[in-house]
């Protein structure tokens, strides 16, 4: 939110709400509705994706300043993923439809916001890229050494 004008912030502030919750808690689960997104202040959540055919996985770790659920604002009906808190936590959220409705009716503001998440959403995926082909190294290795199915 740095760099906007007194204006702008309170656009913001009638849009974000303060949340707190707990180690352990499940902010949302993979499936769930995507009804909101989220700022980390303090805390970090973990991201975890659970394919059909295999065990779930930790997709990336959310530190203070990041930003998750954003399948919310890419219009998606569910989350394709599930954030569990890993410490307590103190986030802001926002509905889907405010933010839309905020982009609608300021639409200089809307764009500013849009900018800055594209820009989280960008990193997260090129951070993501690397861990998920860590992951597929690892998964190839295993089956490699794993004796192969008499028959």
């Amino acid at each position: 939110f740095k760099g906007l004008s007194p204006t702008q912030m309170e656009f913001m502030r009638s849009l974000f709400i303060a949340c707190q919750d707990r180690e352990g808690s499940v902010l949302f689960n993979q499936g769930g509705m995507a009804d909101y997104l989220y700022v980390v202040v303090d805390g970090e959540i973990d991201i975890r994706y659970k394919p059909d055919d295999g065990p779930e996985l930790t997709v990336t770790k959310v530190r203070s300043g990041g930003v998750l659920g954003w399948s919310a604002v890419l219009g998606n009906q569910v989350y394709s993923s599930s954030a569990i808190c890993l410490t307590d936590c103190i986030m802001l959220r926002v509905h889907s439809n405010a933010l839309h409705e905020l982009c609608v009716k300021h639409p200089e503001t809307g764009s500013i916001i849009v900018e800055r998440l594209a820009a989280v959403i960008a990193k997260r995926i090129r951070n993501t890229h690397h861990h998920v082909i860590s992951l597929l190294n690892q998964g190839l290795r295993v089956q490699m050494n794993e004796p192969a199915a008499s028959g």
